[in-house]
């Protein structure tokens, strides 16, 4: 773990067997802590947590480079060998992309590969990798 404090983020699910399956099965998480309505997974130190629930709000979209991004939605930087293995991970799984894997901001400050999917009750996750991390937060 960092020096940096794990954060934790609660999302609702509609099927505690199907979370089971896209963020075990599918992304790899380790499973932590569960009861039938909740299970704790460990997002590379952070603590995700998929709570059965009844619905959330809808999905609305903002307008970055070109492509139309969900929001809200979450996930991770990595590095570009683990985007690349990720992605192939996912295509080989059978998912259906909100926007394809692609390298954003070519040649400008920022420039990242990005992907957005959906898990299997609709929360939108975008992961990311910098060529060079210390553009994470360039203007």
């Amino acid at each position: 773990m960092s020096d940096r404090p794990p954060f934790h983020l609660a999302v609702p699910v509609d099927d505690i067997a199907r979370a089971r399956e896209f963020y075990g099965g599918v992304l790899g998480l380790a499973e932590g802590r569960s009861a039938e309505h909740w299970v704790d997974w460990d997002l590379d130190g952070h603590q995700l947590v998929t709570h059965r629930s009844a619905g959330s709000g809808p999905v609305g979209h903002s307008d970055v480079d070109g492509h139309r991004v969900p929001v809200p939605h979450f996930g991770l930087v990595v590095d570009v060998e683990r985007f690349h293995d990720l992605a192939g991970r996912l295509k080989a799984a059978g998912t259906t992309f909100v926007i394809e894997p692609y390298l954003r901001f070519a040649g400008e400050p920022g420039e990242q590969w990005t992907m957005f999917l959906l898990d299997p009750a609709g929360n939108a996750l975008e992961f990311k990798a910098f060529r060079d991390l210390s553009q994470l937060f360039a203007s």
